[in-house]
């Protein structure tokens, strides 16, 4: 075999053979790879046999990267020249909390920062994702650029699904249906930053991945990113639990350690009703574990844009969350406001 191969079942052999003739692949053969399911230059048997292998395997950081330029490629150029602050993947969904780090997205963008949020609904995994609850609390999702540029002139903030932004990978991700599990394609989601923003937040699930979005982000050459273990694998702080942040900043790598800052057992509701994100902001509410959650999720957003410790991005987001304008930026109608609740009970597939 030539040292660069030539037909996808070439990559299906390298990373096949077994533990002992088997490797990884090479950032450039990573990228040509995709490049070749992206392209339709491999069957479906094949993408399904090359995922999988990886899936058991798990991906290194140097394929994550050559694959993350192969996909980077298709992202439309009115989407990168949005003009953005902060860049947050949120293809996790919820099943224990609200999404509350929508609240933290709002308070930053009332101190005059611009946040892309994008994300897609995962078949077969009973999550609330926040495409469905953005419309139930009076915003819009996104369809194209033209109508994020309005809503991050008007709010700060704008949400659009996968779908519309790299379709190529929405439909790695909707493979799940046929496969049962997940793919790489979760991670290189996260990582996609289709914006081009500043800075790119990424929280995620399972132990070690964080330190792989890391390592990552440093072979990319992206500025400014910051990965943690988010609550349920959202990009949201869990203020139950210690939690490691993973930094890459023009490819110097960093890592410190924050400690839980809720020491309350906090028993999961049954229910999730989004309109409780508007009671909570309005201040009709106070909910202990969503003060803890927005003021947390807001602090790992100014450590990573203002490039400040842990400490002082706390104290700083504890006050922007006190003086807040707890007026809520959308006129509701009685029909919007009749929002339809999350059960939580039952099962529940782990990322």
């Amino acid at each position: 075999m030539s040292d660069t191969p030539t037909y996808f079942k070439d990559f299906i052999r390298i990373i096949g053979r077994g533990q002992r003739a088997g490797r990884t692949l090479t950032m450039q053969e990573a990228e040509q790879a995709m490049s070749m399911v992206i392209n339709g230059q491999a069957t479906a048997e094949q993408k399904g046999a090359f995922l999988m292998l990886l899936r058991v395997r798990e991906e290194t950081a140097a394929e994550l990267a050559g694959f993350s330029r192969a996909l980077r490629m298709f992202t439309p150029t009115k989407i990168s020249e949005l003009t953005v602050d902060l860049d947050m993947g949120c293809y996790a969904g919820k099943r224990r909390h609200l999404p509350w780090f929508l609240l933290a997205v709002m308070l930053l963008a009332q101190s005059g920062k611009r946040i892309f949020l994008h994300g897609t609904h995962e078949p077969d995994s009973k999550r609330l994702y926040l495409k469905e609850v953005l419309p139930q609390i009076g915003f819009d999702v996104s369809q194209n650029p033209e109508q994020a540029k309005i809503a991050l002139d008007r709010y700060g903030f704008a949400y659009m699904d996968l779908k519309q932004i790299n379709p190529q990978l929405d439909d790695i991700i909707q493979l799940r249906e046929q496969f049962g599990l997940r793919s790489c394609a979760n991670t290189l989601a996260r990582m996609l930053n289709p914006s081009n923003a500043a800075h790119s937040l990424q929280g995620i699930f399972h132990r070690k991945v964080d330190e792989k979005h890391r390592q990552t982000a440093a072979l990319l050459n992206d500025d400014n990113v910051l990965c943690f273990r988010g609550e349920g694998g959202e990009v949201e702080f869990n203020p139950l639990r210690d939690v490691t942040l993973h930094v890459s900043r023009n490819a110097q790598q960093d890592c410190s350690e924050v400690t839980a800052t809720c020491e309350t057992f906090i028993t999961k509701p049954q229910e999730l009703d989004p309109k409780q994100l508007i009671e909570v902001w309005t201040g009709q509410v106070d909910d202990l574990y969503a003060n803890h959650a927005v003021v947390g999720t807001l602090s790992l957003m100014l450590v990573l844009i203002d490039n400040i410790e842990w400490t002082e991005a706390y104290q700083r987001a504890h006050q922007m969350w006190e003086k807040r304008d707890i007026k809520w930026p959308v006129i509701l109608t009685d029909i919007e406001l009749d929002t339809t609740p999350f059960d939580t009970s039952g099962k529940h597939y782990a990322h």
